[in-house]
């Protein structure tokens, strides 16, 4: 379940050390799951719980997190650019993308973390040697796609083609990849030069799974690419489907956010997920 703030002030859980996930809305989350394993599993004693972050509850919330028993919080849709504007300090790769995904305190300080950078790029190490200095084409010009741009360039990926459905109004993303924005029937010239095909878009996600990015026409050209998509729900989208059908390796969503995740928890409390038993935790979940 997910809370309001109104609500977790009146529960139990307010009065012991906690975590949260916080975005509206935020009721389908996996990432209480994920944690609450991980923090059980290093004998930690708190509790990670969905926020669903009213509007008119912004202002209340930020005071909240000087509570000495508010330990860090993930941020997803609509408040990661918010939040950045309220931490203190941010790091890096925040500052990179604008945007931040987690919160982490250091004494009195906020600091705001962008790890979605890091797990982008996590499952990709095994291709590391196919993937620099080439080129990438990433379906999608929306909010994911800016750590997905970052990710690349500290991959080494030397040119990014993004596609939209609108390139002229997209326009080419400003960063030191060379790259440029197409529409939808113009990728595929450069699909022959391709390492890696990405979809950002929520093309394919339940339940609206028949969907995705690649026309069925256009199939063959994501052959001996490393294809990857963001969506996790469902684990096998259509658009990796597709990939394996013709013998591209296929990389899935869930451990991007298994990989964002433990680096918020490093962040948090030094310790590491148990990766394997938290994807099959988050498998079962997903399967079920």
């Amino acid at each position: 379940m997910a809370y309001t703030l109104t609500e977790f002030k009146k529960s139990e859980f307010s009065k012991k050390p906690h975590f949260f996930v916080v975005g509206h809305p935020v009721e389908h989350s996996l990432s209480p799951a994920m944690h609450q394993y991980a923090l059980d599993y290093h004998n930690i004693e708190a509790n990670y719980l969905a926020l669903n972050l009213l509007p008119n509850e912004f202002a209340e919330f930020v005071s909240w997190l000087n509570k000495d028993k508010f330990l860090g919080c993930n941020i997803t849709i609509p408040y990661k650019e918010q939040f950045a504007n309220t931490v203190d300090v941010l790091d890096d790769y925040a500052i990179q993308a604008g945007v931040i995904n987690t919160i982490a305190k250091s004494g009195s300080r906020l600091i705001g973390h962008n790890t979605d950078i890091h797990g982008f790029t996590a499952p990709l190490l095994n291709y590391i040697d196919e993937l620099e200095g080439g080129v990438a084409i990433v379906f999608g010009t929306g909010g994911a796609s800016k750590a997905v741009r970052i990710g690349l360039e500290t991959l080494g990926m030397e040119e990014v083609i993004y596609v939209s459905r609108n390139p002229q109004r997209a326009g080419v993303q400003s960063n030191a990849l060379y790259s440029k924005t197409v529409g939808y029937s113009e990728w595929q010239a450069y699909a022959d030069d391709a390492a890696l095909i990405v979809n950002t878009t929520p093309l394919g996600m339940h339940p609206n799974v028949q969907n995705s990015p690649v026309d069925e026409r256009d199939v063959q050209h994501l052959s001996g690419n490393v294809c990857y998509d963001l969506v996790y729900n469902p684990l096998e989208t259509t658009f990796l489907k597709q990939a394996k059908g013709v013998g591209a390796e296929v990389v899935d969503g869930l451990d991007m956010l298994i990989h964002q995740g433990n680096r918020s928890f490093e962040i948090w409390t030094g310790k590491s997920f148990p990766f394997e038993e938290v994807k099959t935790l988050l498998v079962n979940r997903l399967s079920g």
